[in-house]
């Protein structure tokens, strides 16, 4: 592999996404919510008023793929996702439309291998007003020693002691034949033959589907089960997760924000450096 450095910068062409409300049903499906979270899960129930789960933006206005190839033409079965990052300007609706332009700003090596960051910036597409930025790090095993920046470091620490809150939360074991009908269909979640190919025993979970189970847990857990009032968010992939195994959330108490990690069952951390700001 051979890592392009000048494609940093690079811009994708707009992208234009438009979901429904049953897309926003099926998002919430697809992070566990249920028969308990009927605000989430239907759209038509007696005194309910249908909300959408704000990480759905990260799905309808995610990084183009495209952009990765102009790097180079990885293995796909090579690539995990490294980083996730979310600033909305706005709150995520039930139903609505946006346009999307992403950029190549960072590519840099870690030796065992490439990193590549895509920022995002969606707007409304009707009215242009901006709706949410994302940025997500790709990590590339093996396609590093290229001899470019190592890149930064970005780090949030939990605190010492234990968390302020705890969210306890059961994976299915087809959970990520239902996220992926969001639209990820990489085959790393679903394909047992492809899954092996890059080294794991069955099927992985999607990191966003982790991600969307923690978010969900505190949004309850911490803001009382109102998702409009999450301002931004960013995590870092650390292990991954089988469909079937029980999501474990730590949160610690900021100004303004919490703090999080996810463990498996077994200790392990999934999700680290987790952050979750919100306003009143």
């Amino acid at each position: 592999m051979t890592v392009d450095q000048s494609a940093l910068g690079t811009v994708s062409a707009a992208r234009h996404r438009a979901w429904a409300s049953s897309d926003a049903i099926l998002y919430a499906l697809g992070v566990g919510a249920g028969v308990g979270d009927l605000a989430l899960t239907t759209e038509n129930s007696i005194g309910v008023t249908q909300r959408a789960l704000p990480l759905m933006a990260v799905v309808v206005g995610g990084s183009d793929p495209t952009l990765l190839h102009r790097v180079d033409d990885f293995d796909p079965a090579f690539i995990v996702h490294g980083a996730q990052e979310l600033e909305l300007h706005a709150p995520f609706p039930v139903a609505g439309a946006v346009t999307s332009i992403s950029r190549i700003s960072g590519i840099y090596d870690k030796g065992s291998g490439a990193v590549v960051e895509v920022a995002t910036e969606s707007v409304d597409a009707t009215t242009g007003s901006p709706m949410f930025t994302s940025r997500a790090t790709a990590f590339v095993r093996g396609a590093g020693g290229f001899g470019g920046d190592r890149g930064p470091t970005r780090r949030t620490e939990v605190p010492e002691g234990d968390p302020d809150v705890v969210v306890e939360q059961a994976t299915r074991e087809d959970q990520a034949l239902l996220y992926r009908l969001s639209g990820d269909r990489n085959p790393l979640h679903s394909d047992p033959t492809f899954a092996a190919r890059a080294g794991f025993d069955r099927p992985i979970l999607h990191g966003l589907c982790t991600y969307g189970f923690a978010v969900r847990g505190l949004i309850d857990a911490v803001l009382d089960g109102d998702g409009r009032r999450l301002t931004a968010t960013a995590v870092r992939f650390s292990a991954t997760v089988l469909p079937g195994e029980t999501l474990r959330t730590e949160a610690w108490h900021g100004d303004g924000e919490v703090v999080f990690r996810t463990r498996r069952t077994d200790g392990t951390v999934v999700l680290d450096g987790g952050r979750l700001a919100y306003g009143a």
